[in-house]
């Protein structure tokens, strides 16, 4: 879809929101906080059961006891875990709007401000003299008007960040200031107020604030100085006025489908200055932990767990028991501890009891030695749930000595790095001696191909575990180290919607591909040519009837009648593909859906077609429409409705329309659009119910920058993707936003030292994940006509060196493809191909200068890109150089 980056990129927080919990639902929806525990026990997960796990010598424990506990010996104790959790405190403050004049009646300032603490952005956009209608209620300011550190978000609003000051009481205050002149023939600014640290949207009564620059007779609600900017005060500021305004849930009349016009004519007036507060609330998260302790009494052969926390106030466990690994709540035999009460027969809630002094609260819970698990989550109040990122927490009760041992080593997350790292280790050696097992020439000849993916697929959910658990630190699991016997042939498939390892994706379009109305007939006759080019994969626009031609407005999802061409012409262009050997991923547009229908109160956000959803499927936060569902577990896409992933129907729904397009049409897999804009964990639900070969999403964020200068180490930025990827437990990858902004700096710098990292390896995702990156330095948004983040011109030879001959997934833009740079581009994806480089390939970085970086992969290959010199030294290992052009070269080992 059409984003914008620039080289003054803002960060993007994402936090899921809070959801009423269902029984059965925590891991079906965004957590409501985020819970960052010490780390999780690793018996009873059918993914580890079969392996044996070499940890660190288990920590001695004793379980804390309540008055009605009996004292238990410490070989007694099989679980004991200190979580922590964030519970949300709301704080007030204000946002304050200034309208002053500045050196002349010509000049004025707009300045904007937020007294909480936090990292604000202003979304803003102004409205002219002249333009109706919602096609121009929201335009992009003159270029002198933005205020530095802007970017533009499409081609409508402008995102500015506010900047920290203080006030004269000495508080820190968060302000932005807008020049303008009266000049320009600007209506009116309109504005909301964005909480980065949240993603929460600050508005005026349910709407966008609106700052009227001309007499402005028709006020909708939402405006704000009207009656006081125009000729009521004398004087260049006014009077001050404190209209503290309640920001209520007033009726949205942004109408984003129609150019029909509701306002009267603006009429010019002198401008006067006000000055307006409007009180916020922002919740806060505060630190807080619970302990669990599972301990035995072989004499009564019983299970007694004890749960102490310092949460304040009335604390609730809102508990079960699972008697097998279902995880199917149930309800335990009587007797139930004292203030415990049945809900719904589904699940038991137990008051905890305030110990002595009020500081914790803290419970005992006498269980069967048969059961299998304790499940709960907390209940602080009707809207205040804590569970277990997303997920409920999962005490495992049994009395075997190996849970013993390994349980008690959850506690080791007190200790040092290093002992995180063995035991880190420790999965490593499994993986490694599972992947040896797999590719010996023994296990060739006697282990069917069923019997290898079952292996792989053991390995994925190895790593995917070890990189869980330690993902608050550096990553201690890089695979990294994988041997080469991991390479099996390309046609293996490795998990669902992770490929093979060996795949080279052809991005079949631009921005512009939509004109012709004959698109995917034009790529029919072009599939013969992209096959001999070496390219495995080709990733299609989106299908689906959309109010934009491009596609990313989807409407009715299933009208594949498009400005591409029609289905018959669709199926026939992937029947193409399917016999000269490339799979084809689909362009699933799933965060948000044009409407139909206007609701009551004139908004679109009611859908027809075969999906013919109410309101309730729109996201309650969205700024600009009036939905019912729950709040937005991401970022919100201002121009339609954002979809409600939380609703069982919604991904039922879409569920079925991802199987139908997999059947009826022929995807292998699937591209995911803005995937910012909700839970990775629905990814993952949408991945298992499809299955497809591939799947990649894109998480698009912007970099880390310090006074305008990209900031060399970007652990941040590519842990925010890696936590995306993990979210949806590794069944998809991600565009490697990462590394395609750092190529920027070092090409278009001559910064070639930033493509090391800190520890010697490459900095992006690829670093870190690299099965799960997908690499790539240009694409429909950041090139062809629109240019969001255009690469370095004439660099982009240097940049498909780098990415064609390091590990992750490469990506070719169709317009590089189609131009000067096809025969360098094929004799690169030659060198891939011909010498087996995959995804989880090895690199060795072996210079990262000012001029020049050089790399070996897989000691099968050297590069080096940069004006500076390398050449690969010849010892044992003789090395020819393969292909080169200007300002790089790449050999291969003889």
């Amino acid at each position: 879809m059409s984003t914008v980056a620039t080289e003054l990129l803002l960060h993007y927080s994402l936090r899921r929101r809070t959801l009423v919990p269902d029984i059965h639902a925590y891991s079906r929806r965004a957590p409501p906080f985020y819970l960052n525990y010490t780390k999780r026990p690793l018996s009873g997960g059918p993914s580890l059961s079969s392996f044996e796990l070499k940890a660190p010598e288990a920590l001695t424990l004793r379980a804390s006891a309540s008055t009605d506990t009996a004292a238990v010996v410490e070989s007694d104790v099989v679980f004991s875990e200190t979580f922590s959790l964030k519970r949300p405190v709301k704080v007030e403050g204000k946002i304050t709007i200034r309208l002053v004049n500045g050196k002349d009646e010509e000049n004025w300032q707009l300045l904007v401000g937020c007294s909480l603490p936090g990292k604000w952005v202003l979304h803003w956009g102004v409205k002219y003299i002249g333009d109706v209608g919602r096609c121009s209620e929201w335009d992009q300011p003159p270029p002198e008007m933005r205020p530095p550190g802007s970017i533009a978000i499409k081609d409508y609003a402008i995102e500015s960040p506010l900047e920290k000051s203080s006030t004269l009481e000495g508080e820190s205050f968060y302000e932005v200031k807008i020049d303008f002149n009266t000049n320009n023939s600007i209506a009116a600014i309109n504005f909301v107020l964005k909480d980065e640290d949240s993603g929460s949207w600050y508005q005026h009564r349910g709407r966008d604030f609106k700052v009227p620059l001309t007499e402005y007779r028709h006020d909708d609600g939402n405006v704000v100085g009207a009656k006081k900017g125009f000729g009521i005060w004398p004087g260049a500021f006014g009077q001050l006025s404190n209209m503290l305004l309640k920001s209520e849930g007033a009726e949205n009349k942004t109408d984003f489908t129609t150019c029909e016009s509701k306002d009267p004519p603006h009429q010019n007036s002198r401008l006067e200055g006000f000055y307006e507060e409007h009180p916020i609330v922002r919740e806060t998260l505060v630190d807080n932990s619970v302990t669990v302790s599972v301990t035995q009494c072989p004499e009564t052969a019983k299970n007694l767990l004890y749960i102490e926390t310092d949460l304040p106030g009335d604390v609730i466990v809102h508990w079960g028991v699972c008697k097998d690994k279902d995880r199917k709540w149930e309800l335990p035999e009587q007797p139930y501890p004292s203030e415990t009460k049945v809900f719904k027969n589904k699940a038991l809630r137990t008051l905890l009891q305030r110990k002595e002094g009020g500081t914790c609260s803290s419970g005992s819970f006498t269980l069967d030695v048969g059961l299998t698990a304790f499940v709960f989550a907390l209940k602080l109040n009707e809207n205040t749930w804590l569970n277990n990122m997303g997920k409920d927490f999962y005490i495992p009760l049994s009395s075997s000595r190996v849970l013993n041992k390994e349980h008690s080593q959850s506690h080791s997350a007190n200790k040092t790095k290093e002992s995180s790292t063995v035991y880190t280790d420790g999965i490593i050696n499994e993986i490694r001696n599972l992947v040896s097992d797999i590719a010996s020439e023994k296990s060739r000849k006697t282990k069917i191909k069923e019997a290898q993916e079952s292996i792989l697929q053991e390995i994925e959910k190895l790593a995917a575990e070890a990189y869980s658990i330690f993902r608050s630190a550096i990553p201690t699991f890089t695979e990294e180290g994988v041997s080469e016997a991991e390479v099996l042939t390309p046609s293996v498939k490795i998990a669902s919607g992770t490929g093979s390892g060996f795949e080279v994706v052809c991005q079949g379009f631009n921005w512009e591909s939509h004109k012709s109305g004959r698109w995917y007939m034009e790529l029919h006759q072009k599939a013969a040519e992209l096959s001999s080019l070496g390219f495995t994969v080709v990733w299609l626009p989106p299908p689906t009837e959309s109010v934009s031609p491009e596609g990313y407005m989807p409407k009715d999802l299933y009208n594949l009648n498009s400005r591409y061409g029609s289905i018959d012409e669709l199926k026939s262009l992937v029947k193409r593909f399917h016999e000269v050997g490339i799979n084809v991923l689909g362009d699933a547009v799933l965060n948000h859906r044009c409407a139909h229908y206007k609701n009551q109160n004139g908004i679109w956000n009611i859908f027809g077609g075969r999906l013919n959803w109410d309101d309730c499927a729109v996201v309650a936060d969205d700024p600009h429409f009036q939905g019912r569902g729950n709040k937005s577990s991401g970022d919100n896409f201002h121009a339609a409705p954002n979809i409600d992933h939380s609703q069982e129907f919604v991904r039922k729904d879409l569920k079925e329309w991802l199987c139908w397009l997999r059947q009826e049409i022929g995807y292998d897999g699937w591209r995911l659009d803005f995937v910012r804009g909700f839970w990775g964990g629905y990814v993952k639900d949408y991945i298992d119910a499809s299955e497809p070969y591939f799947a990649v999403g894109e998480y698009w964020d912007s970099l880390n920058y310090t006074y305008g200068d990209m900031d060399h180490n970007q652990d941040a930025h590519r842990q925010r993707i890696i936590d995306w990827i993990n979210a949806t437990n590794g069944c998809a990858g991600a565009f490697d936003v990462t590394t395609k902004g750092i190529l920027h700096s070092a090409l278009g710098r001559y910064e070639y030292w930033r493509l090391s990292d800190e520890k010697g390896k490459p900095p992006g995702v690829v670093g870190w994940w690299p099965s799960r990156a997908v690499t790539f330095i240009e694409n429909h948004d950041t090139g062809s006509t629109q240019g969001h983040w255009r690469f370095p011109g004439g660099k982009e030879m240097q940049g498909y060196a780098y990415i064609l001959t390091h590990p992750g997934t490469p990506t070719v833009f169709y317009d590089h493809i189609f131009s000067d740079y096809q025969s360098e581009l094929s004799k690169l994806i030659s060198v891939r191909t011909r010498n087996k480089i995959h995804c989880r390939s090895i690199v060795k970085v072996m210079k990262a200068e000012r001029d020049v970086y050089a790399a070996i992969i897989d000691e099968k290959v050297a590069m080096k890109i940069g004006p500076g010199y390398y050449e690969p030294q010849t010892g044992p290992q003789k090395w020819s150089l393969a292909t080169e052009g200007k300002d790089y070269k790449v050999w291969e080992a003889s």
